[in-house]
Parts: C-alpha cells; structure tokens; sequence
C-alpha cells in the first residue's frame, strides 16, 4: 500500500495532562489498511495514555480523531469497540471459566427473534467462524481455561474481530509467549494484515517489531519523535529515536581506573530461563566487583534477577554458588545463601509502609534468624542506628514511618535491610529510580563502596550513564535474551550498539 494512502483512523494534536503535568503533547498517529504499525517508546513515553485516548478510557484534553475521514470521538471503550476500534491487552481479560464461546460473544449474545432468549446456536456457530478466520483449530464449547495462555490470546482477537473491528490494537501481545507462541501470532497477524485490517501492535521488543511491523511510531516523553518506514529504519536509529540521543559505533569511554577487582565467581548461572520470560542465559558473578546489567524495558533484565532471587522458579538450568550446585526455590533460599535483593518496584515490593525505618531495616535479618530466634529491641535498635548513619538516611529518628521519608531515603532503608543480613551476592534492580539526584550520586557511591568490600553486586539500570559509570563488566539483554558482555571501560556507545545489534 502507498504512503499517500488516507489512513483508516487518525489521531492529530493529541494532548493529555495529569495533575498539571503532560502524558501527551500534539501526537499524531495514522493507521493505514492493511499494515502493521509498531508504536515504540520507552516507559513513560506516552505508548499508554495514547490508547486510553485512541479507545474512549479516558478524553484528550486537546485533538482531534478521524476515521474514515470522517470525526470521531468516542466516549468509552464500548464506543470505540462499535466504530471498530478493538483492543487485545497484555494481560488477556477474559473469563476461564466460561467457555471460548461465551467468551467470544460475552456481551452480545446473539437473541432469539421471539422470546429474547439467548441464540446458543447462533453463538456456537458464531465462535466457529471466528476461529476458523484465525486458523484456530479449538473446540468453542470447552472452558478457556482449558486452553494455553497464547491461545487465550488469539480467542481475546477474535472477540476483538467480532464487533467486525477496522483497527486491532494489540498491547504487548508477545510479553508471556514463548518463540513458537509467538511465531503463531504473528502468522495470524499477517492474516488479518493481508486482509485489509489496520493493526497498532505495542511493543518492547525490538527484533519482534522489525519481523512484523511495516510502519514505526516512536514517542519520547509524551512527544511525537517520528513516523518512519520499518525497512528504512535501522536498529541503531530506532533506539536513539527512544532514547533521545544519536548512537554512534563503538566506545567512547576510556579504561576504568581501577581494574584490580578479584576473578573469584561467588554465582555462576548456567542455562538458567524460564519460558515465556527469558531465555537459558549464563552470567557469572564475581567477587568486589560489580556487573551492570543493561538492556531496553522489557529486555528480561527484572524477570532474570527475580530468577536469581528464587522470587520465580526457574524451569530450565542451575544456579552455582562457590561452585556448588544450589536450589532457589523461594526467597528464603536464596537468603540463606548470601544473595539479597533490592526490587524495582520500591512503593509495592520494597518498603511496608505501615511499619518503622527500624522495622523494615531488620525484616530480613529477624525472617532469616526465624521466629524461634528473636532479634532483641535493643540490638533491632543498634543495627537500625549504623546503617541511618552509614548510608545517611535522612529521617527524625528510628521509629519515624518509613511512608515519611523521601523517596531516596526510603531506597536506602531498603537497602539497609538487606545489607543487615551481610550478603555476598547483592541484586540491585532500578535503585536510583525516582529520587533526586544527591541521593542518587550516594547510593551510587555506596554501590562501588560495597563492591571493594568484596561483594558480589548485579546492578539493573535503564540510565546508561550510571550503569557504564559503575560497572566493571556489563551484561546486555534484548528481547528477553542475553546478547552480550562488555568488558570495563565500554562506553554507552557500545552498549547501545549491542542492544540495537550492532
């Protein structure tokens, strides 16, 4: 199909601000017929409230759409389902417990011309035209929950197609299938592309995108950067697009001033994946030193650390430490050998809110001692004192609320915690995340402090400058895989380059 082709559905100027603060600025999106249009950004990019906007969730506050080219505003998501805007979410929002059928039609059962009745003929025969479209050899009448996840997926598209939809947008589709899964898909995209649909597919994954998508939209910061042809867009350029920044080939960064840390591996991964969320990867975790552990969002990066952790179970290779064959099935194994682990999510997964700076700085220590072994007030007291004074944590005293504190400061009681238990692995994933920048430049202070005390530290990073500033090796991920090392002295040119696969 021609550039010059009138798109089926347009958006221009689309703007939307939350609390004074704006999640779009002038957007504009066209999708053609008979394309797959890949829309790219980083977290926080937009991607989001752009198709809140796009299927009536929410209103813009300022632009227009057009479909057909004609004016459309459609006020809720059952509005836009009956322009023809449908929408398949990341996480399927079906009902196992109904069969695909009812699924299917869920709704909007066909009736019975006299008593109203629902039609479970016209229902039944309904879904089998459906799945026959897609290729999909299922039986319409057992549960859902019979079915695999990538199937459950494909009967949320026809759903989707049932309300005779124009445009399919397709958010993270991919983000728990594995290859085959995925390979699946995309034959069924292809389909529905080939037949005239207009499909908006959201994505992380670089190398999926550029296998499927014909057209690219990349946001930054709620910005438009671009509309581009995907076969006139290299991968080089695409992740400067999201990044802000150009991507030269090779380094620009000089060695490391001291490159003297111990070769002695503390964790060695060997094969360790599991399916749907990162493929069998090795990663060796050595003795003071740190390795960073950099890739784009939704590279793999949290999914692997939280295989490291125990925190999900691995279903395919091992875990090594001291060179001995480990099993993580839970945190509290990994506790009880030396690994420790700072989360991403600070708010959800980090601190409890309702408890003391004192209390959530000896939470693991008194769950790694037990019950039967109770840390007394006096000693919770004097380790809460050193780690306030050690990492400067900035609050009235020990017994404050940690809610209270700063967000760098409550980053830091997590991380007190864990180091109250002295481990000899530490997993830091996103620590500077959201708080100021003095805060940042002393837990990235602390980072390097603790790596000549001889820990084993992993540090998880999306800021490129601070994962070069501090690493001595780093791992790159793409697409749910690792890809690569880098050894110390490697620039953020280099590790932008191994990510676009250069």
């Amino acid at each position: 199909m021609s550039a010059a082709a009138r798109p089926v559905l347009e958006a221009r100027g689309i703007g939307k601000r939350f609390a004074g603060v704006a999640a779009l600025d002038g957007v504009d999106l066209r999708l053609r017929a008979g394309e797959v249009h890949a829309l790219m950004g980083q977290n926080g990019a937009g991607k989001s409230t752009l198709i809140r906007v796009l299927t009536g969730v929410i209103p813009p506050d300022a632009g227009s759409f057009m479909l057909d080219g004609e004016a459309i505003a459609p006020a809720s998501p059952l509005a836009a389902q009956r322009l023809g805007i449908s929408t398949v979410y990341q996480e399927v929002n079906l009902c196992p417990n109904l069969t695909v059928a009812e699924n299917i039609f869920a709704g909007r059962y066909p009736r019975t011309r006299r008593l109203r009745a629902i039609d479970w003929r016209a229902v039944d025969r309904g879904a089998r035209e459906l799945l026959r479209r897609l290729n999909l050899d299922i039986d319409p009448g057992r549960p859902l929950s019979a079915y695999p996840v990538a199937v459950q997926q494909m009967v949320a598209i026809a759903r989707a197609l049932g309300v005779s939809a124009r445009v399919l947008i397709l958010d993270e589709p991919t983000s728990s299938l594995d290859e085959d899964e995925v390979r699946e898909l995309f034959a069924l995209l292809r389909r529905l592309r080939d037949q005239g649909l207009a499909i908006l597919f959201v994505s992380h994954f670089l190398d999926q995108v550029y296998e499927i998508g014909d057209r690219i939209t990349v946001l930054r910061n709620g910005r438009l950067v671009g509309e581009y042809a995907a076969a006139a867009l290299s991968h080089a350029q695409l992740v400067a697009a999201m990044v802000g920044r150009e991507v030269a080939l090779g380094g620009d960064a000089g060695p490391r001033a001291d490159d003297s840390t111990e070769t002695v591996t503390v964790l060695e991964a060997r094969g360790l994946g599991r399916r749907g969320q990162v493929a069998p990867t090795d990663l060796d975790l050595r003795r003071g030193e740190v390795l960073g552990l950099g890739g784009l969002l939704g590279s793999g990066r949290t999914e692997l650390a939280r295989l490291l952790f125990g925190l999900d179970r691995a279903d395919s290779g091992g875990i090594r430490i001291d060179g001995r064959e480990v099993a993580l099935r839970a945190p509290a194994d990994a506790v009880a050998h030396g690994v420790a682990l700072c989360p991403e999510e600070r708010k959800t997964e980090g601190i409890v809110a309702e408890l003391s700076v004192r209390e959530n700085i000896v939470l693991a220590l008194q769950a790694r001692l037990g019950l039967r072994r109770f840390l007394p007030r006096a000693r919770q007291a004097e380790l809460a004192r050193h780690y306030v004074d050690a990492l400067g944590i900035k609050a009235p005293d020990i017994e404050t609320p940690v809610t209270l504190l700063s967000g760098g400061n409550q980053q830091k009681v997590v991380l007190a915690r864990w180091l109250a238990t002295e481990p000899r692995v530490l997993i830091l994933d996103e620590p500077t995340r959201g708080i100021d920048v003095a805060a940042k430049q002393e837990i990235m202070a602390e980072i390097l402090r603790l790596a000549r005390t001889g820990m084993a530290v992993l540090f998880i990073s999306a800021e490129m400058e601070e994962l070069v500033r501090v690493s001595d090796r780093i791992a790159v991920m793409r697409d749910r895989r690792k890809v690569g090392e880098l050894p110390a002295g490697s620039g953020q040119d280099a590790v932008f380059d191994m990510i676009a696969g250069q």
